[in-house]
């Protein structure tokens, strides 16, 4: 866990496949870390800015466009939106000494993009650098379940979105490999939580995780 620079705010994603769960274990940490007192913005990705929500409608919901997308072509619209993301919500609430917690960010990228797509994983990290102007978080929570679990979860969805074609195991065996690599590759920012029992378990793994961060300064 890497500690956030003096005077700013604490920045903390979350990531997993998808049905990990990450939207609602990433709502329930922001509403304990209000309760505890400290300002928080909750975002997530693809989205956060009026940019940001079109760039989601492209590239997750809109059919006979998201599921035709080139992978490079995929990888340059995710991260146009986490330029604007960054630029105009996540550094400007850090500045200000807020707490930030975002579903998805730039490891969602390097496992989707990347393990999922197959771009190479170099230039995206190259990407990803030149759209965050190197903003890291201070803390990754990745919230893991096994493939079979999460498509499951997956169909219970309400919306449309273009990774229900493509229920290809092997591509989502892929996402989740590529994840588990990047958090054994940066085991001080990463930790890894099991997303498949209840989200009670997962929020009290979270706080757990995350309650060192708020002796912090």
């Amino acid at each position: 866990m890497t500690r956030a620079e003096p005077g700013r705010g604490h920045f903390i994603t979350l990531e997993g496949p998808e049905g990990s769960g990450k939207t609602t274990a990433a709502r329930h940490l922001a509403e304990w870390l209000r309760s505890r007192g400290r300002d928080v913005v909750l975002t997530h990705e693809p989205g956060g800015t009026p940019l940001g929500e079109e760039m989601r409608r492209i590239v997750l919901h809109a059919r006979g466009m998201s599921e035709d997308l080139d992978p490079r072509a995929d990888a340059l619209l995710f991260a146009a939106g986490r330029a604007q993301h960054v630029a105009r919500v996540i550094r400007p609430a850090l500045e200000r000494g807020e707490w930030v917690v975002c579903a998805r960010y730039i490891d969602s990228s390097l496992a989707y993009q990347g393990g999922g797509y197959g771009n190479d994983m170099a230039e995206l990290r190259r990407l990803q650098e030149f759209a965050t102007g190197g903003l890291r978080p201070d803390l990754t929570l990745l919230l893991d379940v096994p493939v079979e679990v999460g498509l499951e979860r997956t169909r219970r969805r309400a919306e449309w979105n273009r990774f229900e074609d493509t229920e290809q195991v092997t591509f989502f065996e892929q996402v989740r490999a590529a994840y588990l690599r990047l958090a054994a590759e940066e085991p001080d920012r990463f930790r890894v939580i099991d997303g498949s029992g209840s989200v009670e378990d997962a929020d009290a793994a979270i706080r757990e995780l995350v309650e060192p961060l708020l002796t912090q300064v």
